[in-house]
């Protein structure tokens, strides 16, 4: 099936008209893409969160340092040792050592699992992996002990000249798994060595609707490809900038653009027939780990907000202000997982253009209109289809790892978006 290998999905009805479409159409899918990544390189690796509304299928983020790889199952693991040795050899064809930049929140045990699982996918990709942090109260090397009985161990980032290292530890490759919310940090700027992503990738730099501006300039492209309306597989976004909501500034913006951006769904849920009422996601136009990130079902919602709503608004990760937001269409997930049928959405992790795999966030007190990525959700990990080891044309739109191939190529869509993004 290309380059996304056959995973089992929590949806195991017949596929939707948009899933048997991009199935029919993969000899062309496959082939454009394969074009896209010639005239502009996939990013090293990224994850990205996809709703499936059934009736359209879309990102809904980029993370471009994906944390989770612990979340991935282990038969996964030859796809991502592959994946990475191409994406290494790419950016450092001699390399034989790689730094893992980390995030400064690595009280949390759950990212270090995710810090030595992607460690371990180097090591076994032939290469000398480490991980460094930037931490001011970390002043030699820590080794800890984690839930699952591994041990991750982190050392402080030291720099000489043009070089950053640990210590005589000297890598040809620095791989950032730190989103730089805070800032670009001075120890990173000019140095010799490969810096992947690009510290202009960062939060710091980067912003979501910038992103989902390239987003739809490649939808509109691919789906000029396979003649289908754009729209469903994009979703629909404005921006707000100059925003303070503690001091209510700034929200007539806010207030106007949902206003317009509801009646542009509930246009196209009409031109379709969808009867559903549509809702809009307002969130913080950088930043992750679902802060900053609100879902609205009318204008009036957003001009009324009370105090907890706007002080929750108001920062997103490290204490960043939020002073633009990202006013998006909101997609439905038909998702569910398990006995208690909780609502859940994919999210597909990637190594330079390849899919390597991924795993449902599930949240079993949210619904199918809102964020999942919130304190209480559970990950599960996404499971080869033992069935059907290639692809059966006869049977093929409604064999379940047929389903999946929809979501990598969404996936990958969102990838080659990133990809101009950074290159411009």
């Amino acid at each position: 099936m290309g380059e996304v290998p056959h995973l089992t999905t929590a949806l195991d009805g017949p596929l939707f008209q948009l899933e048997k479409h991009l199935l029919q159409h993969q000899t062309k899918v496959e082939s454009w893409l394969r074009r896209q990544w010639l005239e502009t390189p996939a990013p090293f690796y990224a994850s990205v969160d996809l709703r499936n509304a059934g009736f359209k299928l879309a990102p809904v983020d980029t993370n471009l340092f994906p944390a989770g790889f612990n979340n991935l199952n282990p038969e996964f693991m030859p796809l991502c040792v592959n994946a990475a040795q191409m994406a290494v050899e790419r950016v450092c064809p001699n390399a034989t050592r790689i730094l893992i930049v980390a995030e400064n929140h690595t009280r949390n045990l759950f990212y270090l699992e995710s810090l030595e699982a992607l460690r371990q996918i180097f090591e076994t990709a032939g290469l000398e992996a480490r991980i460094g942090s930037l931490r001011d109260d970390l002043e030699e090397e820590k080794t800890l002990i984690l839930p699952s009985g591994k041990q991750c161990v982190l050392s402080p980032l030291t720099r000489e000249g043009n070089r950053v290292g640990l210590g005589d530890f000297s890598p040809c490759v620095v791989l950032l798994n730190n989103d730089l919310s805070a800032g670009r940090p001075a120890i990173l700027e000019d140095l010799e060595q490969q810096v992947i992503p690009p510290l202009s990738a960062g939060w710091s730099d980067r912003k979501k609707s910038d992103h989902f501006t390239h987003y739809q300039t490649v939808a509109e492209e691919f789906a000029a490809q396979i003649e289908i309306d754009p729209w469903l597989i994009s979703p629909l976004s404005l921006q707000c900038g100059d925003i303070d909501f503690m001091n209510r500034e700034g929200t007539e913006c806010l207030v106007k653009n949902v206003g317009m951006m509801l009646n542009q769904i509930q246009q196209k849920y009409d031109e379709y027939g969808i009867d559903k009422p549509p809702f809009v996601v307002v969130k913080a136009d950088a930043g992750t780990y679902g802060m900053g990130i609100m879902m609205v079902a009318s204008a009036e919602e957003v001009a009324n907000l009370n105090r907890k709503q706007r002080t929750k608004m108001s920062a997103a990760k490290e204490g960043s202000k939020v002073n633009n937001v990202l006013v998006q269409e909101g997609v439905y997930t038909l998702e569910t997982w398990g006995e208690d049928q909780a609502v859940a959405e994919p999210v597909v992790y990637m190594m330079d253009h390849f899919v390597v795999g991924g795993f449902y966030r599930v949240h079993t007190a949210r619904g199918v209109n809102q964020n999942l990525n919130a304190p209480g959700m559970h990950f599960e990990p996404l499971a080869f289809a033992q069935s059907c080891s290639t692809p059966d044309k006869t049977r093929a739109p409604d064999t379940i790892p047929n389903r999946f191939y929809a979501y990598g190529v969404i996936a990958r869509l969102a990838l080659l978006a990133a990809a101009r993004e950074i290159s411009a």
